[in-house]
């Protein structure tokens, strides 16, 4: 396949005192280091987004808020997705649920991974994001990464002298290198059966 996959990194938190910021921009670069992709940053902050109250999904009608339609535009430019997200109440954010119902259409037939935290590695978000994404005919990765316990700690705020991500590779590079791998061959495949 000659083009080469356009992937988005979806920080999924707008919270003025996120955390997110600090995953996000790790799995970006660590997935633009790749170089057989193409890799952007979707910030929901950038986007401005209702919450959603159109007639319907835009899979049965068409979306009447403009800044609805500029997301729905974003994410129809890129063949999958990495989405960034805490752990909030054994789900994910309200801000990212919301983005996740703004559009149909533009998810479809898409594959995603996931980069999740808290305290138990935001694994009950991963999960519910992934019960959400079949619904919206996306293919998950089986890897994902998820910062819990002593690694959340040793990079967030709340564990007192926050370090670098990179001071916890040792325990989720792996899991990311797996995620990544996994998260091409199934965007290849998408774009492949799309065409």
């Amino acid at each position: 396949m000659a083009q080469k996959p356009k992937i988005a990194v979806i920080l999924g938190t707008t919270r003025d005192a996120r955390f997110g910021q600090k995953p996000a921009e790790w799995i970006l670069s660590r997935a633009r280091a790749r170089d057989d992709w193409e890799v952007e940053m979707l910030d929901l902050r950038d986007f401005d987004l209702p919450l959603f109250n159109e007639v319907a999904s835009n899979a049965w009608a068409p979306t009447a808020d403009a800044n609805a339609r500029k997301w729905q535009d974003a994410l129809a430019s890129v063949d999958g997705f990495i989405f960034v997200t805490p752990e909030y109440n054994r789900s994910i954010t309200g801000a990212l649920k919301n983005a996740l119902d703004q559009a149909y259409n533009e998810w479809n037939r898409k594959a995603f991974g996931v980069v999740s935290y808290g305290s138990v590695g935001g694994t009950r978000a991963a999960e519910h994001l992934r019960t959400i994404g079949i619904e919206l005919q996306m293919v998950s990765t089986r890897s994902a990464v998820h910062i819990g316990g002593g690694d959340f700690f040793t990079v967030h705020p709340l564990g007192g002298d926050p370090k670098p991500m990179e001071t916890i590779e040792a325990t989720i590079g792996n899991s990311a290198d797996a995620m990544l791998d996994e998260l091409d061959w199934w965007t290849r495949a998408t774009m492949a059966a799309r065409a």
